[in-house]
């Protein structure tokens, strides 16, 4: 049984990824299938369940390796948490920022932290937002049972959709009114979030990488179910 989980997972590990290179590489961004694109704001393509997936399939590992922790010292999970969160983190850093150089005016020059107030390296990114989620549903699955990882998880999930309708504007589910967008721009700066999408917006900013620990944590207690 335990060998036919790990195959399992293993397998939705190389669906998702299989699917991540179809996304990142449709052949033609000119004629693109529309399933193969992420949906401009509202609704959901096959694309915009890739992300979620590695979450779902992070927590299912973790269902894993938590039982193991729980029966040696605070001290050793503290430890691999600390140490896992900082290297994923970094190494998304790292490709944000890479390579250190570039080609301007004829001139290589070193790529700044930042340019100016709207121009910098982007600090979050896939990684840092799975680092993030990575150690607070660890956190959360070391410390608490099944039932009580479950209603925090709901309780996220509520705290989340509060905060984005009480703090966002007029239109609290728009790009434009999204609370996250303001609380990036203010945390982060300008300079070191995404612009792709015509405004500041990041899409895997620091207040909306809240809704991703459950998504952790509900891969968790299937794994811990199964």
């Amino acid at each position: 049984m335990k060998a036919a989980r790990y195959y399992s997972l293993d397998v939705f590990r190389g669906a998702t990824v299989a699917l991540m290179i179809l996304v990142n590489n449709p052949g033609t961004w000119s004629a693109m299938f529309d399933p193969l694109e992420h949906a401009e704001w509202h609704g959901c393509t096959p694309t915009d369940l890739v992300f979620p997936f590695f979450l779902f399939a992070l927590g299912n590992a973790m269902a894993f390796m938590i039982p193991k922790l729980q029966q040696q010292p605070q001290q050793i999970f503290w430890q691999k948490v600390i140490k896992r969160t900082i290297l994923i983190f970094g190494i998304g850093l790292f490709i944000n920022w890479w390579p250190f150089f570039k080609w301007d005016n004829n001139e290589l020059i070193f790529k700044a932290w930042k340019d100016s107030e709207e121009s910098g390296i982007r600090i979050m990114g896939v990684l840092q937002r799975i680092a993030i989620a990575y150690f607070f549903a660890s956190v959360i699955a070391f410390y608490f049972k099944q039932k009580q990882v479950l209603l925090i998880s709901c309780a996220i999930l509520l705290l989340y959709w509060v905060l984005t309708f009480g703090l966002g504007t007029s239109t609290p589910y728009s790009l434009e009114g999204f609370i996250g967008t303001k609380i990036d721009n203010q945390l982060l700066g300008l300079a070191h979030i995404y612009k792709g999408e015509g405004v500041p917006f990041d899409p895997e900013g620091i207040f909306s990488t809240i809704s991703t620990i459950p998504q952790v944590l509900f891969g968790y207690l299937v794994g811990d179910y199964i």
